[in-house]
């Protein structure tokens, strides 16, 4: 319904019927912020009070400059973080297409007709005289809608919250390439320090034929000791071929994850595996939703969600706008004579930018959605389901950090037992292999014994290799389960929502 230029008297008439279809209309109440879960179930963990969380550049820790140039390098070419940085972008975008719809908006236009006017039209030229006419018209239009309900700061803000998600959904991205980086790197290490293990164990193994063939040879031993001893070297040689193909298959993935092929790769020179120093912050129930990436994109949807309900709310009441109107018009007749315009002093287009040539308008208008076939309800309970959901996403994700996290930490520890009797197996071994070769020094006994010794403490120390391994992976779990350095404000704008909801509940006015 439009209301042009006539006296505002005359628009009382509108704003009572305004007030009677608001009357009888059924308004929704506005959504009160949903109660979110602020800590996370980890009751029971063992914590540490000293413990810190994780840094930005968590992997620092390890102390392994291979490690940071290989993560420098996935920074710049990873294809999965190239993704999110896109929907990081197309969700600021939104932002400013909202922005945009809001406010005053100012149009300029120009038009310059020439038309013949039919002879056998409603009004034959022969009684006005000409076939041709020009119209020429210059304005500059205004327009501004009043948000009166906070339907489009509504929405504004429910895009700004969807872009804060895209950026914790980055970081989650980000997160989980820098993880498995982690992970392909220092299983390359491992196979690495298995395999020069491996290698020794060859020669032991080798050794052991060798004596084995003599002893065979001098009537010593029956031949059945050669294959025992061929069989035994044949093992361990296939466990140095099987290791040799795990490094070779792990620099592919690691060119993967990179986004490089493998001899691109920067020179990896085998290292020892670092020690842990990985633990659970005491804090980390209360804090670990504002460090875990995931967790702040779904409350960032949460707040969205309801700021969309806002909008569907919003859709109940009158939208109020104005629009203004200035400009020069002028139309002549005649026949052209420069371009197909007419010149000359009768109808001449100069005439355009003379004082009686202005136009001026404004017209006020109001939308009543009086009659909408269920739309403005079902937009709204489509709202309404939204926000269900986000809340629900949001809980099962606060429960799988902390099923997360507890697996992780009880993971650690049951390896952290292990490595203590792996270590205490191969202090026993040591002292075997000393024992042994101190014999065989004597002449008390053969070489057969003390290297039977070595090998068996060579086993023992590739089995605490792989237990290192183990723990380190599960370190990097743990890391990145603790959010891996990331740090939200969600939880502040949670609670800013909180105490603002009571305030905006009845904006200018709306009941």
């Amino acid at each position: 319904m439009n209301a042009s230029s006539f006296p505002y008297a005359r628009l009382r008439p509108l704003a009572l019927l305004v007030a009677l279809s608001l009357a009888g209309c059924h308004i929704p109440a506005k959504v009160q912020h949903p109660a979110l879960r602020d800590d996370v179930p980890l009751a029971g963990l063992p914590t540490s009070a000293g413990a810190g969380w994780p840094a930005a550049e968590w992997w620092r820790v390890y102390h392994d400059p291979q490690l940071d140039q290989v993560m420098a390098l996935v920074m710049q070419q990873s294809p999965d973080l190239e993704q999110a940085r896109t929907r990081v972008k197309t969700a600021e975008q939104s932002v400013r297409v909202a922005a945009a719809q809001a406010g005053l908006t100012v149009d300029a236009n120009g038009q310059l007709t020439r038309q013949r006017m039919s002879d056998h039209g409603l009004i034959p030229p022969s009684l006005l005289g000409f076939n041709w006419y020009n119209q020429a018209d210059l304005s500059v239009q205004l327009e501004y809608d009043f948000d009166w309900w906070g339907k489009k700061r509504a929405a504004i803000e429910a895009a700004l919250d969807q872009a804060h998600a895209a950026e914790a959904e980055r970081s989650a991205a980000m997160l989980s390439i820098q993880n498995a980086v982690a992970d392909a790197y220092f299983g390359l290490l491992a196979d690495e320090n298995r395999l020069a293990l491996t290698r020794q164990a060859v020669g032991v193994q080798q050794r052991l034929l060798h004596i084995a063939e003599l002893r065979v040879r001098q009537g010593v031993d029956l031949p059945d000791t050669v294959q025992q001893a061929r069989a035994q070297l044949a093992n361990t040689q296939q466990m140095q071929a099987t290791l040799e193909g795990s490094i070779q298959l792990r620099k592919v993935v690691l060119a993967a994850l990179v986004n490089v092929s493998p001899a691109q790769l920067p020179p990896l020179e085998p290292r020892a595996l670092p020690e842990l120093e990985g633990a659970i912050p005491d804090n980390a129930h209360l804090d670990l939703i504002a460090r875990r990436p995931d967790i702040a994109a779904s409350r960032w949807r949460v707040e969205a969600a309801l700021k969309q309900t806002d909008v569907a709310r919003a859709e109940y009441f009158p939208d109020f706008s104005i629009k203004a109107m200035a400009g020069l018009s002028s139309t002549d007749q005649g026949a052209p004579s420069f371009g197909g315009l007419t010149t000359g002093s009768k109808g001449d287009l100069g005439n355009l930018f003379t004082a009686g040539s202005r136009v001026f308008g404004i017209t006020p208008a109001v939308h009543l959605p009086i009659f909408e076939g269920g739309r403005l309800k079902a937009n709204y309970g489509a709202s309404r389901a939204q926000l269900d959901a986000a809340v629900a996403d949001y809980n099962v994700a606060v429960t799988d950090a902390a099923r997360d996290v507890a697996t992780q930490a009880v993971t650690a520890q049951q390896i952290a037992a292990r490595r203590e009797k792996q270590d205490a197996q191969i202090k026993a071994n040591e002292v075997l292999l000393a024992n042994a070769q101190a014999r065989t020094a004597r002449g008390t006994q053969d070489a057969r014994q003390s290297l039977d010794a070595q090998a068996q403490l060579l086993q023992q120390r590739d089995q605490a290799v792989s237990l290192q391994a183990q723990a380190l992976s599960t370190d990097l779990a743990l890391i990145k389960a603790l959010g891996g350095g990331y740090r939200s404000d969600v939880g502040t704008k949670t609670a800013q929502s909180a105490a603002a909801s009571s305030s905006t509940s009845n904006p200018a006015g709306a009941p």
